[in-house]
């Protein structure tokens, strides 16, 4: 399933996604050889321009892990709700954090019917799995166990007990505090089920706070302390009570070293909440205001213990909360100097990476147009060498940049995407790139997950990444137009290797380049949803050999006419009808109507939008509704049939070895270490030379190279992958006798051998 794609306005100005399997021929010296001879067609290289790109956002799969260490971007969108209670427990043997619906359940009577000292004595001999519970509360319930009444109760039993507190939770204060967090989670998200908080329990929880936090023993450095101490800093949060407590948080950084495991880490991780949801109260940045030595604590905290970074680790989770300060106009003044050392303090891979780059997300966001004082103005540029440590050309016209994908995977990569060229040649039987387009050249950029796409593209490229990834287009017009996919590994999928969406956004650029004039927006001037979305699907999944089980299941709903459908817009759809839907279109299309995609096709490939929309709603119609609802039918039985066989037809001339203008051979074979040797006469002025293999068996490289015999030794381009498949096309090839042949790797039969020009 693939979320909208969208032109993004506000990307930063990249070139553009391009071609990636014209292959440019390069100077190899031929040997001697029969027949008219050339000059070998001159290699033109594009290198990145200045055109605005058309920025495309691919789907975020739903498998996709969350990872524990931070995003800057993620934490702005946060509610300002209370926590859940999935943290620490307050007893020593409490054990991992569990959520509430994974722990045992208790009745939720044993509060409500209860007030006073009983309800406190109830809720102190309560286990904490039940109390945990408690955070699930809804309608009478809820009010029974968390109005005003009783949440002053255990407030000022907090009160009572901290006074004694012992460094453990052998009083039971940690199911008291558990308590009052639960009673604020609760109040919030179900406010007229429980009634108001107002002065009373304001009064209350400062009370029990201030008792607690004041005694002796909360400042012990112990697991049995720190179970109990974590929640009491959560509970801050959740009283709202963060600019108060302001000197609580100092203590605890100033006090932490690497030292502090387990329950006393997590106090000090927690202490992040209470500043993050701060910086939303004013009294919150008043007191930081009038106290600029919490600035001066923090930055402190994290130089001190910069050699524990992990990612993943308190110090790096707190520590980010420093780009809050630039993001404020009263503290601005403190946090620049702040955000400014830590940037080019630590470096920006590696295990400091998540808080080095959070912090510029900081900086660049929330401080904008102030890159010459952070010294940051051409890190994008030093980025890409630095993250991208691997760098691999296919061919002289696409290349994989990448973390750290092997010489396999990358081999893998480039396989796959060269023989999804042929198979989108079959598919739509254009005759080359439509005019104007000069998206010769493609790069695929691949970081190594969902997280470290998150953390660097955003920066690198100027995009979004709360998506998959992003397909940028450009300005295809643009000499220089640079097309670039930016990507990332499956990691949900390992050990096996796939790079998300890949196929999905090639077909995007594929479709641009030889099937619609201009750019996406120009694309876009009628609705040509339903063709774009649909092909990448249908090419996507039928060149790989994927069943699409999603497409077939929404066929046995019948949601759509094949008339609605020819109406889908990103705006007027969901992604199950872009998507889903899109493909059912797309395939029934070109399995019953052909010649219809051919006309429409035609006029997409002129800009001729309007010409394009008159034949699907005036031409065609409604007069498919009928049909593709009974082929719907079929196909949710999974019986979808198939495109209809469209070869060229068979090569005349009495030479096997001699191909023409739009020809086929078939049953061409060799054995092991042997050659199929082939030529052509190519007329002057041909722009575009595509040869093509498919079918039988055993495993056969393809090699061109122009006006001279072709060999594994001597050749201009190639194609080599597994099997029979395989895909050249030459840009601008000499007139007059070119060459190629089938080299058999291992002994193959029943090859066909394709060549078309124009």
């Amino acid at each position: 399933m693939r979320p909208a794609r969208i032109a993004t306005a506000t990307a930063r100005r990249l070139p553009a996604l391009g071609t990636a399997l014209l292959l440019a021929l390069g100077p190899f010296a031929p040997p001697a050889h029969a027949g008219d001879t050339a000059p070998p067609p001159t290699t033109t290289v594009r290198h990145a321009g200045t055109a605005a790109p058309r920025a495309l956002p691919v789907p975020k799969s739903p498998d996709t892990p969350r990872d524990p260490r931070p995003l800057a971007a993620e934490s702005q969108g946060r509610p300002t709700a209370p926590t859940a209670g999935d943290t620490v427990g307050a007893a020593p043997s409490a054990g991992p954090a569990r959520t509430a619906r994974q722990l045992t359940a208790c009745d939720p009577a044993t509060f409500t019917g209860a007030a006073g000292a009983t309800l406190v004595q109830r809720v102190r001999s309560a286990g904490l799995d039940c109390v945990n519970t408690l955070f699930t509360l809804t309608g009478t319930d809820a009010k029974g166990a968390f109005n005003e009444a009783q949440m002053v109760t255990v407030a000022d039993a907090l009160r009572d007990t901290a006074a004694a507190y012992p460094g453990g939770n052998s009083t039971s204060t940690g199911q008291l505090v558990l308590f009052l967090r639960a009673g604020y989670y609760v109040q919030w998200y179900h406010p007229d089920a429980v009634g108001p908080y107002g002065a009373g329990l304001r009064t209350a929880i400062r009370g029990g706070l201030d008792a607690f936090f004041a005694a002796p023993h909360s400042r012990d450095v112990s697991e049995a302390n720190g179970a109990t101490l974590a929640e009491a800093v959560t509970l801050i949060d959740s009283a709202r009570e963060n600019a108060r407590y302001t000197g609580v948080v100092k203590r605890l950084l100033d006090g932490y070293t690497t030292g502090w495991t387990g329950s006393m880490a997590a106090a000090v991780g927690n202490t992040a909440t209470v500043i993050e949801r701060g910086f939303e109260l004013p009294e919150f940045t008043a007191a930081l205001q009038a106290d600029p030595t919490f600035a001066t604590s923090l930055a402190s905290f994290v130089t001190r213990n910069a050699a524990g970074l992990t990612g993943s680790d308190p110090v790096t989770t707190v520590g980010i909360q420093i780009g809050n300060l630039v993001a404020v106009d009263g503290l601005r003044t403190q946090g620049r100097p702040i955000v400014k050392d830590l940037i080019n303090r630590y470096p920006l891979v590696g295990a400091t990476a998540p808080l080095t780059m959070n912090l510029l997300w900081f900086a660049e966001k929330k401080d904008a147009g102030n890159c010459s004082y952070y010294g940051t103005c051409d890190l994008p540029a030093k980025l890409v060498p630095l993250v991208l440590t691997s760098d691999h050309s296919c061919n002289p016209n696409l290349r994989i940049r990448s973390q750290s994908m092997t010489a396999g995977q990358n081999a893998d990569t480039c396989t796959s995407l060269v023989g999804q060229d042929a198979f989108f040649h079959r598919v739509v039987k254009d005759g080359g790139p439509v005019a104007d387009d000069r998206n010769t050249a493609l790069e695929v950029v691949v970081f190594d997950d969902y997280y470290n796409y998150s953390l660097y593209a955003w920066e690198m490229y100027g995009i979004a990444v709360d998506n998959g990834g992003m397909y940028e287009e450009g300005n295809p017009a643009a000499a220089g137009n640079q097309a670039r996919f930016i990507a990332h590994q499956a990691d949900w999928l390992r050990p096996s290797f796939q790079i998300w969406n890949l196929n999905h956004e090639y077909t995007h650029y594929l479709d641009g380049r030889y099937d619609m004039y201009g750019d996406f927006d120009a694309g876009m001037t009628t609705p040509t949803v339903w063709w774009v979305e649909g092909l990448a699907e249908y090419v996507s999944y039928g060149y790989r050999g994927v069943h699409y089980d999603d497409a077939v299941t929404q066929a046995g709903k019948g949601s759509y006419p094949l008339s609605t459908l020819f109406d889908s817009t990103y705006d007027n759809a969901d992604s199950t009808r872009i998507y889903n839907w899109g493909y059912l279109a797309v395939r029934y299309m070109l399995q019953s109507h052909p010649q219809d995609v051919d006309a429409l096709l035609a006029a997409y490939r002129v800009g001729d939008w309007n010409g394009a929309r008159t034949l699907l709603k005036t031409t065609i119609g409604t007069r498919y509704d009928a049909d593709f609802a009974t082929w719907l039918k079929a196909c949710a039985a999974d019986d979808c049939g198939s495109l209809p066989t469209d070869q060229a037809p068979l090569c005349t001339t009495a030479d096997a070895r001699q191909y023409d203008r739009n020809c086929r051979r078939d049953g061409v074979a060799a054995a092991t270490g042997d050659y199929a040797y082939s030529f052509l006469r190519l007329p002057p002025g041909v722009q575009q030379l595509t040869i093509t293999t498919s079918g039988g068996s055993g495993n056969a490289d393809l090699y061109y190279n122009g006006p001279s015999w072709a060999t594994t030794s001597s050749y201009q381009a190639k194609s080599t992958g597994p099997g029979t498949t395989e895909s050249l096309t030459v840009t601008a090839p000499p007139s007059g006798w070119v060459y190629f042949s089938l080299h058999a790797r291992q002994g193959f039969a029943g090859v066909t051998v394709t060549t078309t020009y124009n």
